[in-house]
């Protein structure tokens, strides 16, 4: 059952969006300069600790990824905004295995740390990201120091001692872990990880057993990119589902919307959304962002390995976002949550990877040293015109 919104709140949320929307009609520019004055306007008051995730609130959680710089604290401006207006968070970076657990003695606490005291202190909902995953990780792990492939039981081990340490020390302050990163190819098959490779399936299993036992009441997820695949959605919830059969647990899946202008097609998402939910499992919009730029040799994974050349052709707004592909990135972002609203009974939380394009992966990935705009927020912390977008689709919903 949905959580019904009391009178107050709704007060707040129409204040928040006439606020929000007569900036939209003063035909403020997506990335241009905007008086502080009339900035502090769109974003004070009571309805300020509302924000974007308090007029979804009775829908779903909203959420981003905090980055390292943030989680050093050396960015209490994005703290602050992400505060105002989300109710969830992940780590973009600070627990996964390499940047955490460098060593196998060696543990490196601080970000995270931070991170899940800031989650506590903002009563977020807050995601552990991620406790197994073939990136960024540490090779030692499975190989030793003389180049030699350490054989499946000290593998393990080394797996048991890792999830058991992450849930213990942050059991019952996670809500929810991504247990497994993108375990399977977009042709439906196992990823031929160091994993796999040497535990073969049961690595799986293991790991989402193991997260239990770490922490009884968190939610259990699988994620991964291109889940609007048919092939590849389709061979993870079948081996999901069976394993689910045979005792393993598993709360829900984990779709990244790492997506652009044109595609994918709204058509494919909703087919993945509807997929998984039959399939008795909670659905995470994840890694939410749209990439502008041109599509880099027509790549259209989120492969972290995967590099290309720059050039010039495939970095055409270095200076700003010209109002024509604004417009395009606001239409593609209220489509989007159109569908999220439509599923909101299938939809467990929509999260972005990243608050502000400043610190966005997209300027860095596929190609290094491009200027994406694929956020809501600019690169000086405002809300562009994909937000006043989004934010508009609740005030249609009430006036409907």
């Amino acid at each position: 059952m949905k959580q019904s919104v009391n009178p107050a709140m709704n007060r707040q949320r129409r204040q928040f969006l006439r606020r929000t929307l007569s900036a939209a009609a003063l035909g403020l520019v997506t990335g241009g300069a905007v008086p502080t004055r009339l900035l502090a306007g769109t974003t004070s008051g009571a309805a300020q600790a509302n924000g974007l995730a308090g007029l979804f609130a009775a829908d779903f959680k909203l959420g981003t990824a905090l980055s390292n710089t943030t989680l050093l604290a050396q960015n209490p401006a994005t703290e602050s905004l992400v505060a105002r207006e989300f109710s969830a968070i992940t780590a973009e970076n600070a627990m996964k295995w390499e940047e955490i657990h460098p060593q196998a003695e060696t543990w490196d606490w601080q970000r995270a740390d931070h991170f899940v005291d800031f989650g506590q202190r903002q009563q977020m909902y807050t995601i552990g990201h991620t406790l197994v995953w073939h990136s960024q990780m540490p090779e030692s792990v499975f190989v030793d120091h003389h180049g030699r492939l350490r054989p499946a039981t000290e593998v393990q081990k080394t797996m048991e001692n890792h999830i058991a340490t992450l849930t213990d020390r942050y059991r019952g302050k996670i809500q929810a872990w991504d247990v497994v990163n993108e375990a399977v190819t977009d042709s439906g098959e196992w990823r031929k990880s160091h994993w796999y490779n040497t535990l073969g399936e049961d690595y799986f299993i293991r790991a989402f057993h193991l997260a239990r036992e770490g922490d009884a009441n968190a939610e259990l997820l699988y994620n991964d990119y291109s889940m609007h695949l048919p092939a590849k959605r389709d061979y993870a919830l079948e081996q999901i589902t069976s394993f689910r059969r045979n005792g393993m647990p598993v709360n829900g899946v984990g779709m990244q919307a790492h997506v652009h202008l044109g595609d994918p097609a709204l058509a494919e998402l909703e087919a993945s959304i509807e997929a998984i939910a039959a399939a008795g499992l909670d659905v995470h919009i994840t890694e939410l962002d749209v990439d502008v730029l041109p599509k880099a040799y027509d790549y259209m994974g989120a492969e972290i390995s995967t590099k290309f050349e720059y050039s010039e052709e495939l970095n055409p707004f270095p200076e700003a976002l010209p109002q024509k592909v604004a417009d395009e990135l606001a239409a593609r972002y209220e489509s989007l949550f159109k569908l999220f609203l439509k599923h909101r009974d299938k939809i467990r939380r929509v999260s972005f990877w990243g608050t502000t394009d400043g610190e966005s992966w997209k300027n860095d990935w596929p190609v290094v040293g491009r200027t994406n705009y694929p956020l809501m927020f600019d690169r000086e912390g405002r809300p562009k015109q994909a937000y006043r977008a989004v934010a508009s689709l609740k005030a249609s919903s009430r006036s409907g």
